[in-house]
């Protein structure tokens, strides 16, 4: 048994000295490759929930100087209104501090919050039957007061003010209650109208409002009230974006992907669940198609 656990032990020291001689080789070769200008290009796919990865990855775009241009990739329906304003705020430090061009490539969805941070790109591109629009703000409000009292439960809360419970599920929304968060509402509305306006300037053939309520578009439609520039795919728009950079030629493209742990890298671990929602989003208020 001593013996067997010794051979073992060897084995695995003699791997991980390998792995690490030939991870230390790749750096290595890597560093002596020539720094080529690259566009950069990552995606935002599904719900936004939280903007901390994609952040990391737009650091990235900021720090290294062989990145001359970002296409970002937006196939997403919206979501949180925080997260999506990081994004939105780095995206412009991108291309107003770090002089970086921004090309979006809208895929089959880039509505509300997918549209919003799609607003600070130099060009926008979508497809004719690409969904957008979708300029609105809304929040949930899950009520099972009815479901409560069917099964003889009652929930008492004590608060220290009068709307500190208002989205409760165990209770209506009094009218006052329901103005508020309308107030609240068409505060984080005007923020979005304001992108609108501050970023399409010129290009925009129609009033904000006319589009602001909530309505879908197809990429068409965008295209010709002036919210998207121009029809294209994702090709397009890296070529577009090595044409902003100064590129000659084919860009060569670095996609910007998630790091996974060296060890789920190893073991192939590839299986990720589906939330709507994490834990920190399940209540608030969305720039959300719905």
């Amino acid at each position: 048994m001593g013996f067997l656990k010794r051979l073992f032990c060897w084995i695995a020291g003699v791997f991980l000295l390998i792995f690490g001689s030939l991870m230390g080789l790749g750096f290595w070769l890597k560093s002596k490759l020539p720094n080529s200008p690259k566009v950069a290009l990552l995606r935002v796919e599904g719900t936004i929930v939280s903007a901390d990865e994609i952040l990391k990855r737009l650091k990235k775009v900021e720090e290294d100087k062989s990145i001359k241009a970002l296409v970002l990739r937006v196939n997403s329906p919206g979501g949180a209104v925080g997260a999506s304003q990081e994004i939105y705020r780095e995206l412009k430090r991108i291309r107003e501090e770090y002089k970086k061009p921004v090309v979006v490539s809208m895929g089959n969805v880039a509505a509300s919050g997918g549209l919003y941070i799609s607003l600070p790109a130099n060009v926008i591109f979508a497809e004719g039957g690409t969904i957008t629009g979708s300029i609105g703000v809304l929040i949930q409000k899950v009520e099972v007061k009815k479901l409560a009292d069917k099964i003889g439960v009652e929930v008492k809360v004590i608060k220290t003010g009068k709307f500190k419970d208002i989205l409760n599920p165990f209770r209506e929304l009094t009218p006052e209650e329901r103005e508020y968060l309308l107030r609240l509402e068409r505060d984080v509305l005007e923020q979005f109208k304001e992108g609108v306006e501050e970023n399409r300037k010129g290009k925009l053939k129609v009033e904000v409002d006319q589009i602001a309520d909530g309505r879908i578009l197809t990429g068409r439609q965008a295209l010709k009230i002036g919210l998207i520039d121009r029809l294209g795919n994702l090709e397009d728009a890296v070529a577009e974006a090595g044409k902003l950079a100064g590129i000659e030629g084919k860009p060569t493209v670095v996609e910007l992907k998630k790091e996974q742990p060296l060890m789920k890298r190893l073991l192939g671990a590839g299986l990720k669940g589906w939330k709507f929602f994490d834990s920190s989003t399940t209540i608030g208020v969305y720039y959300l198609m719905y």
